[in-house]
């Protein structure tokens, strides 16, 4: 048979885009799916939208994005549902659960940013009653937070009733007159600060860093006593503050370096900041982009960042 020159091109070009398939999909092109859990709050839903945007688009997998709450994302590690949490606060239990003793999962390191948990105030009442982030004068002051779901009690407002929270404890620790009434949605709680401080109403709440809000309305954090070792061993009944988060770390499963290795590899490689995240939760929540248009503006934006998350070849 003949072989033409056109003919030795073609050939030249499919071997060529065989091999690059084969080498951006980490061992399974675009045939394999990562799934991604998806917590609900808006900045786990950037950190998902960037890992979820750069699989597909840089090393050519498939995702599939999985919306589930805290405790059912692990238990898909052991289901074989899920693959991938990008912001784990803590959870200690679970921990032990999946990594240690079932070993369906592992830690692929810091996400680069620090989570804090805490207590909050609008800053219009710290201008007006500045000794209240002293958690010594909250019962002095539980009247002004008064409501009609709290009784005689303050109000401490939270949000998603799936998000661990340990106030209940804190209160019984502390001994304060309050009350947890849930809001039902990250969404719902920000509203109700971002009105607090708009109609100057009382509101002191459950709140947390990274938070794009942060920037719009600068909460005031509660000093309760500073955690140390074994001030919350008891859940029920806790005398500090929440552990700080140095890290919020991503958990992959084991089924992942199994069948992707290279994506497997390009999770434990994301690492970016706060102010990343919040770039990324703003264009969702106020410019009203999709998970995926949002990812891209800052992916388009950010070269230099992310490529350095891309295994090598």
């Amino acid at each position: 048979m003949r072989v033409t020159t056109r003919s030795r091109a073609l050939v030249a070009s499919a071997v060529l885009g065989l091999a690059l398939t084969a080498c951006s999909g980490g061992g399974g092109g675009t045939s394999e799916v990562v799934d991604i859990a998806v917590n609900p709050w808006v900045g786990y839903e950037a950190n998902a939208g960037v890992v979820g945007h750069l699989l597909t688009s840089q090393l050519g997998f498939k995702v599939e994005y999985k919306e589930l709450t805290e405790q059912v994302s692990w238990e898909g590690f052991a289901s074989g549902t899920v693959d991938v949490i990008l912001e784990n606060w803590g959870h200690a239990d679970l921990v032990t659960k999946y990594i240690t003793d079932d070993k369906v999962a592992v830690d692929a390191g810091s996400t680069g940013v620090d989570g804090i948990i805490g207590w909050y105030v609008p800053p219009w009442m710290v201008a007006e009653h500045p000794d209240i982030t002293d958690w010594n004068n909250l019962n002095k002051y539980a009247d002004l937070f008064k409501t009609s779901e709290s009784g005689d009690k303050g109000q401490l407002l939270d949000g998603d009733p799936s998000f661990v929270t340990s106030d209940e404890g804190i209160i019984n620790g502390l001994g304060l007159n309050y009350k947890v009434v849930y809001a039902g949605s990250e969404a719902a709680l920000i509203e109700a600060f971002r009105k607090a401080e708009q109609n100057k109403t009382a509101l002191i709440g459950y709140f947390y860093s990274p938070q794009w809000f942060l920037n719009e309305v600068a909460l005031v954090h509660i000093n309760l006593p500073p955690w140390t070792e074994g001030c919350d061993k008891d859940p029920t009944k806790i005398t500090c503050d929440y552990a700080p988060y140095n890290g919020l770390n991503k958990i992959i499963s084991k089924n992942l370096e199994d069948k992707a290795p290279k994506a497997a590899q390009f999770i434990k490689n994301f690492k970016w900041t706060a102010a990343d995240q919040n770039e990324v939760a703003n264009s969702i929540t106020n410019d009203k982009l999709s998970r995926e248009d949002a990812a891209k503006k800052w992916a388009d934006a950010h070269q230099d960042t992310w490529k350095a998350w891309i295994p090598a070849s």
